[in-house]
């Protein structure tokens, strides 16, 4: 227990150096305060839940040193998310042999870290007020002055700069939402390899061609697109959750076209060019990400893989 409570000191510590690190407005600040969520998804997934909660509320402490802002913000959006996540990673029960344990479906951790996020999101919507005027005057606030710096040599007229800030408020929530929730994943992600590369995963790490979800993940996302078009901040709230929904279906399309084009012989030609039209084709929309997506929902409700491998039957034996 004693090393669970050291291990977990130490974590919360390095968790909150991440985070703290955003006072410093250095360019790489960003990247650190992205990481802060690591060393607790590293000892939770490595050690115990127990020492993701020590070092969740290590990290808390120490921040609320520098002010209650800091440790209230860390705390939600940071550190209880990523303790949570790391419990459900650990979850497993008794199954039939030869599976023995079935573990929790990194499928609906994905799901979780998308609805997390969608929360948090809009936790800080209802922070800056009910409604949408309340969050443009947040906006004009914090983008006003910068934007008409950057633009104003560029724009005719002035009142351009307070159509745009205008405009970013029906977008940014959703653009952080899908950052968040690329974080959370990319995190838990890199945690999960770091503690099997130490050899203290105790949980097989599937590859992302196994990821499946269940069938009412793509109603879920049905109800937040619905939900995006109410007025005001609920419907900006729906928004971001129909984001991270969007982009979680978006990363099980791409599960699906990794299963797909197993044992192909142009994978990974295939692999490349998928990643590389997701780059390349991304203005107005970036519709590479709107058919993945759509083969992820079509998968969730229909068991895509499945289908398909039932079609090509079992590999033949070599003769």
């Amino acid at each position: 227990m004693m090393q669970i409570v050291l291990i977990g000191l130490g974590a919360g510590t390095a968790a909150a150096l991440l985070f703290a690190s955003v006072v410093s407005g250095a360019p790489v600040a960003m990247l650190l305060l992205s990481l802060a969520p690591l060393p607790i998804l590293i000892v939770a997934l490595g050690w115990s839940h127990w020492a993701g909660l020590i070092a969740a509320a290590t990290a808390a402490a120490c921040l609320g040193v520098i002010g209650v802002d800091f440790l209230a913000v860390f705390l939600f959006a940071v550190g209880l998310p990523a303790w949570w996540l790391g419990y459900l990673a650990m979850l497993a029960r008794p199954a039939p042999p030869p599976i023995g344990q079935e573990w929790y479906p990194i499928g609906r951790l994905v799901l979780w870290a998308a609805c997390i996020n969608a929360v948090i999101v809009g936790a800080t919507l209802l922070s800056l007020g009910t409604s949408l005027a309340s969050l443009q005057a947040a906006l004009h606030a914090v983008l006003d002055g910068p934007l008409r710096e950057a633009l104003g040599e560029q724009l005719e007229n002035p009142d351009d700069v307070a159509r745009l800030v205008d405009m970013m408020a029906m977008f940014v929530p959703a653009a952080a939402a899908v950052s968040f929730t690329l974080s959370a994943v990319g995190n838990l992600w890199l945690a999960g390899r770091i503690v099997k590369i130490s050899g203290r995963l105790p949980r097989p790490w599937p590859p992302l061609a196994q990821m499946r979800f269940p069938a009412f993940a793509p109603a879920l996302l049905a109800a937040a697109v619905a939900g995006s078009f109410l007025p005001d901040l609920i419907g900006i709230s729906s928004s971001a959750l129909a984001a991270s929904l969007m982009i979680a279906h978006v990363l099980l399309g791409l599960a699906v076209i990794h299963a797909l084009t197993t044992g192909l012989g142009g994978r990974g030609f295939i692999l490349a060019s998928v990643y590389a039209a997701i780059v390349v084709f991304s203005w107005p929309i970036r519709w590479p990400l709107l058919f993945i997506g759509l083969l992820g929902m079509t998968d969730a409700l229909f068991d895509l893989r499945g289908l398909i491998a039932r079609r090509r039957g079992p590999p033949v034996a070599p003769t």
